[in-house]
């Protein structure tokens, strides 16, 4: 007869399973034992992809990873105590992201809790609202089931699992156990999609994860398209490169209505457009666990078209002013001395192919980018993704090896990231000689600091001398020793040239090309930047 854990930890393997569950990151401990040999089984048979990491943190970020681009939830699990609390980071990424996501973890027996056994807390509800628990004493399977298909699409889950003495199987190994059918299936909803009448001077403003929609409403209304990199829809003729530039001008000012779609966080001018007293702002639904938007909006919907394009000389005066502002920026970069953030992160774009994948990390990085985008074609399914539910730096590297796991298909597979973003999350390079290792090479713009609270207030001439020690905090650190720990390819470099040539060839599986640029004008660069627009 099978021990009441690993009886237990079976079933919690095939509710996953039955629940879409293909892709499951394990991080090791004692008390998730029972859960281990049950996921180790079910991966030989064929059930599910396994994937093993050293640190939760690390190891939740890959989970994320890999449901942002498969689109399905990946579970993560670990054992007791501290180890749940370092998932909180990828837990509420993926609740305001949207993204699904199952976090199993193991626990000691509840008349144990309140008691000083060793790494026993409450780890009922640890998350909060933005992952609701099931604390799972008995091998339920229709519970399970119902749990984490009511609500996995949605948002992360919790699975609680209190496993009990003795730990280990008592037999040869499990077959993996048949898939179960019953499920809950979504109910078909009615569709409020705004119908909207040409007239006010309109744009389509597109956040993260915004999607084709949006660019499909603006070129059917002739409208400009002002995407953030990682909207799914920066492509054809009516997305705008310089947008946040042309949105502080006489033409930005002249904006009668917006309508937005995703998540935009970028950018403060996009922000200060969305709060004016004089624009109408129509809402497109988006997912996440705060989905209301930080502004007044006249709707909330879940889709918006027009039936009759508009004039096209609205759209015609963004495409001249955005064209003449985009060579004058790109004269100025090529004018610059030293290598610029800026170029890293157009030739990073221009070498992204069709199919190709781009994880690009938060703070300067992904701003960078905005305004360096490659003009892409529609169609070309390059897929760009940011961890933009709450903006975080954490977490970038596994999330980039876990999407890259995650769309094998992708043609070329590329994360561009700052030094210090690169540096919170070392350990996510950190595989065993066992573990699949993808082809992504990790483009590290390197200004040895935190070179984006130099373009913010606090980057101000008159705050200079505490600067280094509060925001920008270099730290001086050898990235091709560090790579060289994880043996992971390195490779430094100082221009365009030799940047465009690294990524023209790359090695094949994980690898580090360090772009290094400077951080001292970083303020000054912005301000010649701005100062482009008419």
């Amino acid at each position: 007869m099978t021990t009441p854990s690993t009886a237990l930890a079976r079933t919690v393997v095939t509710a996953l399973r039955g629940s879409g569950v293909c892709e499951v990151v394990l991080a090791p401990g004692s008390r998730n034992a029972p859960l281990s040999f049950a996921l180790y089984d079910a991966a030989q048979a064929g059930g599910l992809r396994l994937h093993t990491r050293i640190d939760e943190r690390t190891a939740g970020f890959l989970a994320l990873g890999l449901g942002k681009v498969t689109g399905r939830p990946a579970a993560m699990v670990c054992t007791s105590g501290t180890a749940v609390a370092n998932l909180l980071p990828a837990v509420v990424e993926a609740a305001h992201a949207g993204v699904p996501l199952v976090v199993v973890t193991a626990d000691r027996p509840a008349r144990l809790r309140g008691t000083g056994a060793n790494q026993t807390t409450d780890q009922v509800g640890i998350f909060g609202a933005f992952a609701p628990t099931l604390d799972v004493t008995v091998a339920d399977l229709d519970e399970l089931l119902a749990f984490v298909r009511t609500h996995e699409w949605v948002r992360p889950v919790h699975l609680n699992v209190q496993l009990d003495d003795p730990l280990l199987p008592d037999d040869d190994g499990w077959d993996g156990g048949d898939v179960p059918t019953w499920g809950v299936t979504p109910e078909a909803t009615d569709r409020d999609v705004a119908e909207l009448a040409p007239g006010p001077r309109t744009v389509v403003v597109a956040g993260d994860d915004a999607g084709p929609p949006a660019r499909q409403l603006a070129e059917s209304a002739g409208w400009p398209l002002l995407a953030e990199p990682s909207s799914g829809c920066r492509t054809g003729d009516a997305a705008i490169r310089t947008y946040r530039l042309l949105l502080g001008t006489e033409l930005g000012e002249r904006v009668q209505r917006v309508v937005v779609f995703g998540h935009p966080t970028l950018s403060r001018p996009v922000a200060r457009l969305l709060a004016r007293d004089d624009v109408e702002v129509v809402s497109v639904r988006h997912r996440g666990t705060w989905s209301d938007r930080p502004f007044p909006v006249s709707g909330e919907h879940d889709g918006a078209r027009v039936t009759v394009a508009d004039d096209p000389a609205w759209l015609e005066e963004w495409q001249l002013v955005d064209r003449s502002v985009g060579r004058k920026l790109d004269r100025l970069l090529a004018a610059e001395p030293d290598l610029t953030p800026h170029e890293v992160a157009g030739a990073v774009s221009r070498a992204l192919p069709a199919r190709g994948l781009l994880v690009v990390g938060a703070s300067n990085p992904v701003r960078d980018l905005d305004l360096m985008v490659a003009p892409y074609e529609v169609g070309g399914r390059r897929k760009v993704i940011a961890n933009r539910g709450l903006a975080g730096i954490d977490g970038t590297t596994s999330t980039a090896i876990g999407a890259a796991l995650g769309r094998p298909q992708s043609s070329r597979a590329i994360a561009l990231v700052g030094d210090v973003t690169f540096l919170h999350d070392a350990t996510g390079m950190f595989l065993g000689p066992r573990e699949e290792r993808p082809d992504l090479t990790i483009v590290v713009v390197n200004d040895d600091g935190g070179s984006i609270f130099a373009t913010l207030e606090q980057g101000a001439p008159e705050h200079a001398e505490r600067f280094d020690t509060l925001f920008g905090t270099p730290h001086g650190v050898d990235l091709a020793s560090l790579c060289a720990a994880a043996r992971v390819p390195h490779l430094r470099v100082d221009s365009l040239p030799e940047l465009e040539q690294a990524l023209a060839s790359p090695n094949g599986g994980i690898e580090v090309v360090e772009a290094r640029v400077r951080r001292d004008n970083r303020r000054e660069l912005d301000e010649k930047i701005r100062a482009l627009t008419p």
